[in-house]
């Protein structure tokens, strides 16, 4: 397939039917999503196979690739939502510098994190929630996590760079294929080289950089942007494009990690397996908002070249797509999720503890599973068109509620209060999240 010019996908983003359009840019993120929770679910299925100490690590550690991801997160949504704007308003120089922008910088921040992680190992891992007997495993995990921290975090731009532009398909391939190449060499670095957790972490790092090389490759060849560094514009005017549509993201996932360690702290008392339950009903309720994430990223370039062009009417129609469309989808994954809830936690950890803790938490969390359709819709529309503010509120939202919940819940009602602490902050979001989508949709176009 021969690189699409800035003015053919221009043509295609702004007058294809909104519809079909969505639906063709969603089929390869949703696969691309569920192939990377897959193997997130893969890496807690092997490792799980170690222990429940083992288990509950992955867990604590899951606050450190949060902040790798929120960093990646915030240069790629940030850089990428600017660059469909920029495309839709036809300024492809703009465009060009904005990748760049994105893009190194990750690669710098992602370094940053990973030299001071690796500085402060030992007080880091204490302060997101381990407990003796997770220490050393958290510990052999996150040492090689963050050596691959680089190319991690620019990966994440990368992939968002050509999904924003309507190349959601180049983007699948580079994930899907780190995510296969992820789920291969577990039990190989687990299991015959006996690297136990570490080789979990090794096969993680190894993954993802053959996936930066395979995204950066599609950058090369087929985007309608180009990535070079002296386009590299560290700079307020830059930054602040990257800050207006980032922010969100950046808010999100880290107040996601803090929300993590939050609820390991809270679990602690309770022991390894809630802290182990608590990490495996977050990995399989990612499972189930994979899909709702990857039909909404197939709205987002859509709606940011159509805000750009100042296509109001279509950006509309095509958030009431995703809204119906989401509702369908995450009502059958509660239905079932709620029906085989010991089974699903049963997959990851065959322990009894773990098993009654996780299929109570899950079943919770599978009557407000839902909201997230509007909860999500709300935010990507908010984000993409440029709303720092209410965007960055409603990105927050779920996990500022989680941490007070967790703290109440807990202290009233024990470990119950643990396992309802995330549907009480959902619905919570949900109330905030219909006003702001309403009147920010009320005066589109006026």
């Amino acid at each position: 397939m021969a690189k699409q010019t800035a003015q053919e996908k221009y043509l295609e983003m702004t007058t294809a039917p909104v519809e079909r359009l969505i639906a063709k840019l969603a089929v390869p993120t949703i696969i691309s999503m569920l192939i990377t929770t897959i193997y997130n679910m893969a890496d807690t299925f092997f490792i799980g196979m170690i222990s429940t100490a083992a288990s509950g690590a992955v867990g604590v550690a899951f606050s450190v690739m949060a902040i790798i991801q929120a960093l990646g997160f915030f240069f790629g949504q940030g850089a990428g939502a600017s660059i469909s704007q920029a495309l839709g308003s036809q300024d492809t120089k703009r465009a060009n510098e904005l990748a760049a922008t994105g893009f190194f910088s990750a690669l710098i921040c992602g370094a940053a994190v990973g030299v001071l992680g690796l500085v402060f190992m030992e007080p880091l891992v204490y302060f997101l929630g381990a407990t003796e007997t997770i220490y050393p495993h958290c510990t052999a995990y996150l040492r090689l996590i963050l050596i691959g921290a680089p190319w991690m975090c620019a990966s994440f731009v990368l992939n968002n760079l050509l999904r924003f532009e309507g190349n959601a398909f180049r983007a699948m391939v580079g994930l899907t294929a780190g995510g296969v190449l992820n789920m291969l060499l577990d039990p190989l670095f687990i299991f015959v080289f006996d690297m136990e957790i570490a080789g979990a972490a090794l096969a993680t790092i190894v993954s993802q950089a053959v996936s930066f090389g395979i995204l950066y490759f599609q950058i090369k060849k087929y985007s309608a942007i180009t990535l070079r560094f002296r386009d590299f514009r560290p700079g307020m005017r830059m930054y602040s494009a990257i800050t207006r549509a980032g922010l969100p993201s950046l808010l999100r996932q880290g107040i996601a990690s803090v929300g993590t360690i939050c609820l390991n702290t809270a679990a602690r008392p309770f022991g390894d397996a809630a802290i182990s339950a608590m990490a495996i009903i977050g990995r399989i309720t990612m499972f189930s908002n994979s899909a709702m994430l990857g039909f909404g990223q197939g709205f987002q370039p859509v709606c940011g070249f159509n805000y750009g062009a100042k296509r109001y009417d279509r950006v509309k129609k095509g958030y009431f797509f995703l809204i119906k469309t989401s509702v369908i989808g995450l009502l059958i994954f509660a239905a079932v999720e709620f029906g085989f809830a010991e089974q699903f936690v049963g997959i990851f950890r065959d322990d009894p503890a773990v098993i009654a803790i996780g299929a109570k938490a899950l079943r919770f969390q599978c009557i407000t599973l839902v909201l997230n359709s509007f909860i999500i819709s709300s935010n990507m529309l908010l984000q993409t068109t440029g709303q720092v503010v209410p965007a960055s509120v409603l990105g927050v939202a779920r996990q500022a509620f989680l941490i007070p919940c967790l703290w109440l819940f807990t202290a009233a009602f024990g470990l119950t209060g643990l396992q309802m602490s995330q549907p009480v902050a959902d619905v919570l979001t949900f109330v905030i999240a219909i006003p702001m989508a309403v009147k920010f949709l009320g005066r589109l176009g006026k």
